[in-house]
């Protein structure tokens, strides 16, 4: 914005803002600069110039073309004027910036190729032709899936509307409001339904407001639809800068043709945030409308407005201007800073989507800055991380004065900004943390701070010949080891560098707080035919197999797997030969004390005959010891065989009569329960089995043999 400090009449100081975004947009620009060449160059070839009706919506401007010959015509007569062309007097036709309906760009082709000397030039405004492509893009590709629906939010009668719905096969719809969406749907004019697809647009001068409004009510009416972002940029910042003047001031004036829907969106916009706004074509429409007491005034103007009536309003409203060597042309350019490629600035949100952010950067242009060059992470929703409002640092990749846009990269001024923490840790040694986002040949990628930093294959954890994009997605702690030479932001990095430094410090502190005694849980890292190596947190301790059971072992590979987690504790250790060595069984797990803390001389248990011998049997009493049964306390009555009375595999319910801790032995009996009146066996003939055991004699084994 523009401010200059007037006196006006009485005394009273006046401020006088002339919005940045004031004038010609660059469309309307580009189509006057075309036809004014024309008009100049036809003074000597003599050519007659036209225009396609109003080259623009603004008769103080329109005045003046046809002041200078320019003729505007209508469709119906568009055969007459490429009829009167002749070699001595050639006729050219400009199509103004709103566009055409496909109908006459057709026919303009057609009258071209007729008359020799006939030309036509399309003036049409760049966003205007995006619009007209969202229409061309038509029902072919929802073909086979129902109906396709084109709905433009806009004004139907608007040249802009007509000639854009002219371009769609299907049936077409333009509302001004959201409202009359509403009815539509209520009359059934607007179909709706699952088998309905929607392609919305908006004119490009549409109030940004009202298009929100709409798109949001659209989007609940219909599951299957696209979405064409059309509306000017150009539109979009002059509503947000007008809006924001008008809160800031007592007056506003609003400057445009009474045609121009641009200037009427504008006005609206005005009115809403001061209600002192009035709306001019030119000067001379402004007299006495100024109330005294206004200290701070507005100027806002429509896209089609001429920067001569803004200059003229503008000294009508300041008596004098304090800058007095400054020009008004000065002023409007001061406004707006030059922009180059390669320069970083700071933008302000005036739109986003899912897809861009468009950006006021204090210029001429428009930053556009894609999603792509906003951040790695695909995943991420634009709407959802920026509003309107918020500023951002962005680096200028180009700029289109055609286009009136500059394409930007916050990904780029990030690391223009960030790139001495790449340098910083490259200094230090520091060990950086980042997300590993692609696999290329001879490595793999991480972008860390906007740089990327590659890393070597050999400089990974994985194996030669391994598959690198197993890395991909994955966190890893990385050393940047090089810096690519030439000026460049590339950097070269190494996992391996700081996995072995990570490793070094956890050795360092392990060998520090290490004592005989201490557990730890580790993790099975290698099996050996005589042991274990157990990973206890960068340090490597050796379980052997001795100490893996107090059962006989073949091999490791019997109890423990690669990966399995257990827990250890240390026998003993070495610091200076860096060798540990752990034990994993413990008093507590020994079979005989975990059977002494679990059952007592007297109790009565199921056991399961394991083997059958002929002194008697044996059963297991838990998994790792087995009790005797001796054959003397099998029955209440003598028993000749014990396969006549057992089996092997057979459930019996016995009674504990001695655990003898010094032989570690249990002794069982059937027979103490028979005699207590249990009856889990018949009762057999035979002689009373005292004498058996003494019979046994020394070919018995104590009971309880089987110990482990």
């Amino acid at each position: 914005m523009s401010r200059h400090e007037g006196t006006a009449a009485g005394g009273i100081s006046r401020e006088v803002t002339v919005a940045s975004n004031a004038g010609f947009c660059f469309g309307v620009s580009r189509a006057a600069r075309l036809v004014e060449a024309a008009v100049r160059r036809s003074k000597s070839d003599g050519t007659a110039i036209y225009t396609l009706g109003k080259l623009i919506h603004n008769s103080e401007y329109t005045s003046r073309l046809e002041a200078a010959g320019v003729r505007a015509v209508g469709t119906g007569d568009l055969e007459a004027v490429a009829a009167s062309s002749s070699e001595e007097r050639r006729a050219e036709l400009y199509v103004r910036a709103h566009g055409m309906t496909a109908e006459t760009e057709r026919e303009l082709v057609l009258l071209s190729e007729k008359y020799p000397f006939f030309s036509f030039v399309d003036c049409t405004c760049p966003f205007v032709k995006k619009v007209h492509a969202a229409a061309g893009h038509g029902a072919g590709e929802e073909e086979g899936a129902g109906e396709t629906v084109f709905i433009l939010s806009g004004s139907p009668s608007h040249p802009e509307a007509v000639g854009t719905v002219s371009r769609f096969p299907g049936r077409s719809f333009v509302f001004r409001t959201a409202e009359e969406i509403r009815k539509a749907v209520q009359s059934g004019e607007l179909p709706v339904g699952d088998g309905i697809t929607a392609l919305i647009a908006a004119q490009t001068t549409q109030s940004v407001t009202e298009w929100r409004k709409s798109l949001e009510y659209l989007e609940k009416l219909y599951t299957k639809y696209k979405v064409f972002d059309t509306i000017c940029n150009v539109t979009e910042k002059m509503q947000a800068e007008a809006a924001s003047l008008a809160e800031k001031s007592d007056f506003v004036v609003v400057i445009g043709g009474q045609d121009s829907s641009n200037t009427t969106e504008l006005f609206e916009v005005c009115r809403a945030g001061c209600p002192d706004t009035v709306r001019v074509s030119n000067a001379s429409q402004l007299a006495g409308k100024i109330p005294f007491h206004c200290r701070r005034v507005g100027i806002v103007a429509g896209a089609s407005t001429p920067g001569d009536i803004i200059e003229e309003v503008y000294k009508t409203m300041s008596e004098e201007n304090k800058a007095k060597n400054e020009s008004f042309e000065e002023m409007l350019d001061s406004a707006c800073t030059t922009l180059n490629t390669g320069d970083t600035v700071t933008g302000t949100v005036i739109a986003v989507n899912d897809q861009e952010i468009k950006l006021d950067l204090g210029a001429k242009v428009t930053g556009i800055l894609t999603a792509e060059q906003t951040t790695d992470d695909a995943s991420v929703k634009l709407s959802s991380e920026y509003k309107v409002g918020d500023r951002i640092d962005v680096f200028v990749i180009s700029v289109s004065d055609i286009d009136g846009c500059a394409r930007v990269s916050k990904k780029r001024a990030d690391l223009d900004k960030n790139w001495h923490k790449v340098v910083e840790a490259k200094e230090t040694g520091e060990t950086l943390e980042a997300v590993v986002s692609e696999a290329v040949k001879g490595g793999v990628v991480i972008k860390i701070y906007g740089a990327r930093v590659f890393v070597p294959a050999s400089q990974t954890t994985l194996p030669r010949d391994a598959d690198l994009s197993t890395l991909v997605g994955q966190t890893v702690k990385f050393k940047v080891i090089e810096l690519k030479q030439g000026g460049g932001k590339g950097a070269v990095g190494s996992i391996r560098a700081a996995a072995r430094e990570e490793r070094r410090a956890l050795e360092d502190k392990f060998w520090s707080e290490i004592e005989v005694g201490k557990h730890y849980e580790g993790t099975v890292r290698g099996l050996l035919e005589y042991g274990a190596f157990i990973d206890l947190g960068g340090v490597d301790g050796m379980l052997h197999k001795k100490e893996m059971s107090w059962k006989s072992i073949r091999r490791p590979a019997d109890i423990f797997s690669i990966g399995d987690k257990v827990d250890v504790f240390v026998k003993s250790y070495d610091p200076e030969k860096r060798q540990i060595s752990l034990g994993y069984r413990t008093e507590e797990s020994r079979p005989w004390n975990k059977l002494k803390a679990e059952f007592a001389e007297g109790d009565v248990i199921d056991v399961v005959v394991s083997s059958i011998m002929s002194y008697g049997a044996f059963a297991h009493v838990t998994d790792d010891i087995d009790g005797l049964i001796h054959i003397s306390q099998l029955s209440t009555e003598r028993v000749a065989n014990v396969s006549d009375v057992l089996s092997v595999g057979q459930t019996v319910r016995v009674k504990i009569t001695k655990i003898d801790d010094e032989q570690q032995r249990v002794s069982l009996s059937i027979r103490a329960l028979l005699e207590e009146g249990e009856d889990d066996l018949p009762e057999e003939d035979g002689e009373d089995g005292e004498g058996a055991e003494e019979d046994a004699g020394e070919a018995a084994p104590s009971e309880g043999e089987s110990e482990e």
